[in-house]
C-alpha cells in the first residue's frame, strides 16, 4: 500500500508541490500592464493638461516680464474669439426687436421685464431693475448681471440687483440658456451644448452673446447713460460669462466675477470635476487659463469676489489665482485696477459683495470713490415671485436649432475631404510607428494559438489585446483587426461572432488571424469612477470628453491613433498579406478613420455605428456618449465622406440614429452615396453579414 501511494504521488506530481509551484507562475489571462489600467486614461489626461497649462502660464509670464504684455493681451482676445465662434453684437448686431412684457413698482426701485433678441429669433428674457427716479434722476449708469447655472429669480441675483438699483445703477438680469430659468427647451448644456464641439464653436457662445446683446439693449434706452461705459458682474457660471464678456466688449470698463475663477490645472483637471462643456472650449488649455482671462481684461478694473467657505472654488484656489492676476496688473502699471474681496460665505453672491462692487463701480466707472452709499438694511431686501419676473421667451430658437442649422450649412459648403483634413482633425502629423509590445505565452485552443498582449503606443498608454493566430502557418497570411467600444471580448466569448471571423472551431480553410484591441477608455481600460461621479451632473465620460477637448486632443482622436498603432503592429507580422479592419459602435468610427489613414486596408466593416455625425447633432435626444462630438469634425467631413475615401470595400451594417435606433437602410445609403458624387463605388454595401463580407475579401 505504501509503495502504491508513492507511485500515485509521483505520477500526479502533487506530493512535492509541483502543482502549487506551477500555480505561482500561472500565465493565462491579460498581460500585466506597467501601470493601473483603471486610472490610465485619467492620469494621461491630467499629465498632458497640466503640461499644456504650464506652457500657457510660461508664455504669459514671459510676456509680462519682457514688457510685451499688450501683444500677449491681444493674442488672448483673438484666441477667445476664435474659440467661441461668431458673436454679432454692437454695430454688427442685428435688430433687437424689443418687446415690453410688464412693469412692477417696488419700494426704492422698479422692475421692467423685457424681451429682445440676441441672435435672430433667440430671445433674452431680461428683468431690468431701475433706480427710483426721485432719489436718482436719470439717465443712470448700468451693470449687466449674468446669471449662473440657476435662474434670475434666485437670491444671488435678485438681492444684488436690488442693491445696485437702490444705489443708483440700472441692473439687468437675464436667464442663461438651459438651467432652471425660462429658456430650457433645446438648451441643455450637456445634451445640446456638447454638440457645439462638432460644428466648430463653443456652446459658451450662447451664454456670452446674451450678455453682450444686453449691453446693446441698455444702449438703446434713453434713461441709461453708457457714456462712462458699463459694468458686468455675476456669480459662478455668471462670473465666467462676465470674464469672457469683458475681453470681447470694450464698453465694459468694470468687471466683478464672483465664485468662478481658478487655475484650470487645479479645477477641473487635478480634482477631476465634471465642469460643463461651455467652460471647456476646444484647445483652450493651450491658449488661455482663467488667469489669462482676468489679466487680459486690462485696462478694465476687475474686482474678483469669492466666498471663504465656497466648497468648489475654495479660498486657497481663489487666493492663488488672485496673486497671479495681481502680479500681472502690477507689471502693467495698473495695480490699483485689480482687487480681491472675500466674504464669509459659501458659493453665492452676497449683499456684502454687491455693496463692495458698488464701491468698485463708483471708483472706476463713475470716478466717485468718496460717495457715501445709501444705508440698505438686509431685512429690506425682498424676493419677487417668479411670476413677477416672467417674460415668456420664445423657445423655437436655441442651442439645438443653431447646431442643427450650422451642421447643414457646413455640409453644403465644406470642401472635398482629403486624408490631410482627416489627419488635421485627428492630430496626426506623421506615420504611425509599430508600437512596443508585451506578448503573453500563446495557448493552443484547437486550431488557433490564443495570446494576450499589451500594445504600448505611448509611454503611459497600454492597450490590452487578444490575438488569435492559426496553428497552421499556411493560414496566417490574412487577418482581421476588430475594435469594439463594448470591450474586446464581447464578440469573442462563447464562440461569439468575432471568433467566427477567425474561423475558430469552424472550417479550417477559413482560419485566419484576429486581433481584438481595447482602445483607451474601453474594455479593460474603462476608467474607474471619480469622486464627483456622485453628483447628478457628474460622469467620467463627460470629464474625459470635455477635458480632452480643452486639451486640443479629443479622446476619439487618441483612439484613432491607438487603432493605427494596432494596425501597424498587425501589418508588421511576418507573412501578413491582407487585413480587414472593423469595429462596433464608436469602434466602427475609429475603424473607418484607420481605413482612410492607413491607406492599404483590404476592407472595412462598420457595425452599428452612427449613421452620421450630423444626424447626432440634429437628433432631438442623443444617447451616444459625449466623446462622439469630435471638435470641428463637421467643418471638414462626416462619416460618409470617410467611406468615400476608402478604396477598399466598405460594409456599413445597421447604422444607428441619435437615439441608437436603426436608420432606414435606403435613407442611410442615400446619405453615403450623396457624398460620393459621380463615383458609383460599387464596393460600398449596406446589406449582408460581416462574416460573408470578410470571406469575400479574404477568399483564398
Amino acid at each position: 500500500m505504501w509503495m502504491l501511494l508513492v507511485m500515485l504521488a509521483s505520477i500526479c506530481g502533487a506530493a512535492d508541490g509541483e502543482w502549487s509551484a506551477r500555480a505561482e507562475s500561472f500565465a493565462l489571462g491579460p498581460v500585466d500592464a506597467p501601470f493601473d489600467l483603471r486610472t490610465m486614461v485619467t492620469n494621461h489626461l491630467v499629465r498632458k493638461s497640466c503640461l499644456a497649462l504650464e506652457k500657457t502660464a510660461a508664455r504669459r509670464e514671459a510676456a509680462f516680464q519682457g514688457g510685451d504684455w499688450q501683444a500677449w493681451r491681444a493674442g488672448i482676445r483673438d484666441q477667445v474669439r476664435a474659440a467661441l465662434g461668431e458673436l454679432p453684437f454692437g454695430p454688427s448686431g442685428g435688430p433687437l426687436n424689443t418687446r415690453i412684457v410688464s412693469r412692477h413698482e417696488r419700494n426704492g426701485y422698479n422692475v421692467e421685464n423685457v424681451l429682445f433678441e440676441s441672435l435672430p429669433g433667440m430671445d433674452v428674457n431680461a428683468s431690468v431693475y431701475l433706480p427710483d427716479p426721485s432719489a436718482f434722476p436719470p439717465p443712470w449708469p448700468a451693470v449687466v448681471v449674468s446669471v449662473g447655472h440657476s435662474t434670475k429669480t434666485g437670491e444671488s441675483y435678485q438681492k444684488p440687483a436690488q442693491i445696485f438699483a437702490r444705489c443708483g445703477y440700472v441692473a439687468l438680469l437675464y436667464d442663461p440658456p438651459g438651467m432652471a430659468g425660462e429658456k430650457q427647451a433645446g438648451n441643455d448644456h450637456f445634451n445640446d451644448g456638447v454638440r457645439s464641439y462638432a460644428v466648430g464653436v463653443s456652446s459658451n457662445r450662447y451664454f456670452i452673446i446674451d450678455g453682450l446683446r444686453s449691453i446693446d439693449y441698455l444702449a438703446s434706452r434713453d434713461d441709461v447713460d453708457l457714456g462712462p461705459g458699463v459694468a458686468a458682474t455675476g456669480v459662478s457660471g455668471g462670473g465666467v460669462t462676465t470674464m469672457f464678456m469683458t475681453l470681447l466688449d470694450e464698453r465694459i470698463k468694470v468687471a466683478g466675477p464672483s465664485c468662478c475663477a481658478t487655475p484650470k490645472a487645479v479645477h477641473p483637471v487635478l480634482d477631476a470635476y465634471p465642469e460643463c462643456p461651455e467652460v471647456l472650449a476646444y484647445n483652450r488649455f493651450n491658449h488661455f487659463d482663467d488667469i489669462d482671462l482676468l489679466a487680459a481684461a486690462m485696462p478694465a478694473a476687475v474686482l474678483l469676489m469669492a466666498g471663504k467657505d465656497d466648497e468648489v472654488f475654495t479660498k486657497t484656489m481663489t487666493r492663488g489665482i488672485a496673486d497671479a492676476v495681481s502680479a500681472a496688473f502690477e507689471f502693467a502699471g495698473m495695480g490699483g485696477r485689480f482687487a480681491l474681496f472675500m466674504d464669509i460665505s459659501g458659493h453665492a453672491y452676497t449683499p456684502a459683495m454687491a455693496l463692495e462692487f458698488v464701491r468698485w463701480m463708483d471708483r472706476w466707472l463713475l470716478n466717485r470713490p468718496e460717495r457715501v452709499l445709501p444705508d440698505i438694511a438686509p431685512s429690506t431686501l425682498e424676493l419677487l415671485d417668479a411670476s413677477q419676473m416672467a417674460c415668456g421667451p420664445r423657445q423655437e430658437r436655441n442651442m439645438a436649432a443653431e447646431n442643427r442649422d450650422m451642421s447643414v450649412r457646413l455640409r453644403e459648403t465644406r470642401a472635398l475631404t482629403t486624408p490631410a483634413a482627416v489627419r488635421e482633425i485627428m492630430g496626426i502629423e506623421g506615420p504611425q510607428a509599430v508600437p512596443e509590445t508585451r506578448l503573453g505565452e500563446p495557448v493552443r485552443s484547437w486550431q488557433h494559438w490564443v495570446s494576450e498582449l499589451v500594445l504600448l503606443p505611448e509611454p503611459d498608454i497600454a492597450l490590452p489585446a487578444t490575438w488569435l493566430c492559426p496553428v497552421d502557418e499556411n493560414r496566417q497570411s490574412d487577418a482581421v483587426l476588430y475594435l469594439d467600444d463594448r470591450g474586446r471580448w464581447t464578440d469573442l466569448r462563447k464562440q461569439g461572432v468575432a471568433s467566427g471571423w477567425a474561423g475558430f472551431l469552424g472550417d479550417e480553410q477559413k482560419a485566419r488571424q484576429l486581433l481584438a484591441v481595447d482602445l483607451r477608455g474601453w474594455g479593460d481600460t474603462t476608467p474607474a469612477e471619480l469622486p464627483y461621479d456622485l453628483a447628478g451632473w457628474g460622469g467620467r465620460e463627460r470629464w474625459i470628453a470635455y477635458v480632452s477637448a480643452a486639451l486640443g486632443d479629443p479622446i476619439m482622436a487618441m483612439r484613432v491613433r491607438d487603432g493605427l498603432a494596432a494596425y501597424a503592429w498587425l501589418r508588421a507580422r511576418p507573412g501578413i498579406r491582407r487585413i480587414v479592419v472593423g469595429g462596433h459602435g464608436l469602434g466602427a468610427v475609429v475603424a473607418l478613420h484607420v481605413a482612410v489613414l492607413a491607406g492599404d486596408v483590404d476592407g472595412v466593416f462598420c457595425d452599428e455605428m452612427p449613421a452620421s455625425i450630423e444626424i447626432l447633432v440634429t437628433g432631438s435626444d442623443c444617447l451616444w456618449p459625449p466623446d462622439i462630438f469630435i471638435p470641428r469634425i463637421l467643418c471638414r467631413y462626416d462619416l460618409s465622406d470617410l467611406a468615400g475615401m476608402v478604396a477598399a470595400p466598405v460594409l456599413i451594417r445597421n447604422p444607428l440614429n441619435a437615439a441608437r435606433q436603426p436608420v432606414d437602410t435606403e435613407a442611410a445609403e442615400s446619405t453615403f452615396r450623396e457624398s460620393l458624387g459621380s463615383d458609383p463605388r460599387e464596393n460600398l454595401v449596406f446589406e449582408g453579414g460581416i462574416a460573408d463580407f470578410i470571406d469575400r475579401i479574404l477568399a483564398p
